[in-house]
């Protein structure tokens, strides 16, 4: 049995690499925030989360295939969660089986075995119970295929048999083994026989049992009983290795169906937490790689939403066809939560999640980097351009054509004249590779300089100030501007005029 919730023709791979750089996605994009609220205080739902949204699907039908059964768990949350309790429920108990096991031995392994099977049993039966009540309601590939393998190899006749059978390996009525005679006169071809069903008849007449040759062991023999207990454990030692071989099998079905539902789980959490504050979500437009597109309507930072207690701002982008997008404008104008904004989204979008925006579109990729700005190096080793230029080169090392590359105040530690020279040929070098660009910068020269040179493949957009200095914390389509209006944030800070302050120094 298999869940195939997360893609149509394959488990979960949980054994999957984190993308390259993956701490500094994290740390740029704030993604701690995303997932904790994914998370809501379950490790376990963490460490998958953590798991998906990293790592990206570039396979438009594999996104929407997940949407597809997002969508499902979207409109029917309470069955979603009852499904995941019961996988829950099944792995917790059998790992309880464990405690106490000192001896694994054919013996104990059998009843181990049935023990867990029984439980298993029940288990399905719920699954069972819930797929025949509600498999109407769930309209994606993903959860019909799923509840149709459930009533097909869940039948009545399934449970009955299997339960006859566990019933018989609990051997009630004793053990029947045969075997041969080998060299040495030691048995050989140990087989594990089911016992005749008596007739009520011979249960109750001596007379009518069948005859046979039988021994009693001294109750001081322990030789004796040692040597019995061995001939027991080589006939049973067949079955008890099929019946465990079925108990993984089992478990495996159920250990999977957790971790594959446990991420529908954690979206249910954050979708429920941005609902709550009235914040819109969307299923995205998924394109295939390279066709440039990028476009959203009411784009919002879902990290920095997790983290006030007000709705934020969102912001309207049109970059479909871009290669480039330039962020300029006032400080403290919400050009870094626009820039984040993009690159959480994108994840979101490529893990099959719903995007934080009223609409979205955009085109797949083959991975996300960033490049923000880092505060001063506090063992000395190296200054600030140093560090930013040996992270640059780690990120070119690994960055491919169909990636994006989001850049905050990057190379602002040196002068102007420098900074922006080399951050000039470092996008111009990538953007020729075949890689998306967006870039938060203060530097005007490079803006202006790059404005001039990439036209028709590049959008320049401004962090939008109003004529009395307040912000909309709106980025809109906008050419550079050589201030980012460093004096409204000096008055706002220290309430006086720059010009009198000047003068009385």
């Amino acid at each position: 049995m298999k869940a195939f919730l997360m893609q149509a023709d394959q488990d979960f791979d949980l054994e999957q690499e984190l993308p390259p750089l993956a701490g500094d996605l994290i740390r740029d994009l704030e993604l701690g925030t995303l997932l904790s609220g994914m998370a809501a205080g379950d490790k376990f739902l963490l460490d998958i989360a953590q798991k998906a949204v990293l790592a990206s699907l570039t396979d438009t039908e594999a996104i929407e295939y997940r949407q597809h059964v997002l969508a499902d768990c979207l409109a029917q949350p309470s069955v979603v969660r009852e499904i995941y309790d019961i996988a829950v429920e099944a792995v917790v108990r059998e790992k309880r089986e464990y405690f106490g096991l000192f001896r694994d031995s054919p013996d104990t392994i059998l009843h181990r075995s049935v023990r867990v099977l029984e439980m298993f049993v029940s288990m399905l039966r719920k699954l069972r119970a819930v797929a025949d009540e509600h498999a109407g309601d769930f309209r994606s590939e993903g959860f019909t295929r799923f509840f149709t393998m459930l009533s097909k190899e869940l039948g009545d006749e399934y449970f009955s048999e299997v339960e006859d059978h566990l019933r018989e390996l609990k051997f009630r009525h004793g053990i029947l083994i045969s075997a041969g005679v080998g060299t040495g006169n030691k048995g050989i071809n140990y087989v594990l026989r089911r016992l005749r069903e008596q007739r009520w008849i011979e249960r109750i007449s001596p007379g009518g049992r069948a005859a046979g040759y039988s021994f009693q062991i001294s109750d001081r023999d322990d030789n004796g009983f040692r040597a019995l207990s061995d001939l027991q454990a080589r006939g049973i030692n067949l079955a008890a290795n099929a019946l465990a071989q079925s108990t993984d099998h089992i478990l495996s079905f159920f250990s999977m169906l957790c971790y594959e539902l446990a991420f529908y789980v954690g979206c249910l959490n954050l979708h429920g937490l941005l609902a709550g504050k009235g914040e819109p979500v969307c299923f995205p437009v998924v394109l295939a790689g390279g066709q440039q597109a990028l476009s959203a309507r009411g784009l919002y930072d879902a990290c920095l939403t997790l983290h006030v207690s007000e709705r934020v701002v969102g912001n309207d982008v049109s970059a479909d066809g871009k290669s480039l997008v330039m962020i300029t404008g006032a400080n403290q104008g919400g050009k870094s939560t626009f820039l984040r904004s993009v690159g959480v989204a994108q994840l979101m979008m490529q893990c099959g999640m719903f995007a934080p925006a009223q609409s979205f579109q955009a085109d797949v990729c083959n991975g996300v980097f960033t490049h923000y700005k880092r505060e001063e190096d506090a063992s000395m080793e190296s200054g600030k351009l140093d560090e930013e230029l040996a992270r640059m080169s780690e990120i070119v090392d690994r960055i491919r054509p169909g990636c994006i590359l989001l850049c905050n105040e990057s190379f602002a530690s040196t002068n102007e004249r420098e900074g922006s020279e080399i951050a000039r040929q470092i996008v111009r070098a990538l953007l020729a590779r075949g890689v998306k660009v967006l870039f938060v910068t203060h530097l005007f020269d490079l803006a202006q300089r790059l404005r001039n040179e990439e036209t028709g493949t590049a959008l320049f957009l401004r962090a939008e100030r109003q004529a009395d200095r307040r912000r909309t914390f709106r980025v809109i389509e906008g050419e550079p501007l050589p201030t980012s209006y460093g004096e409204d944030v000096y008055r706002h800070i220290f309430g006086a005029d720059l010009d009198r302050n000047c003068s009385l120094s």
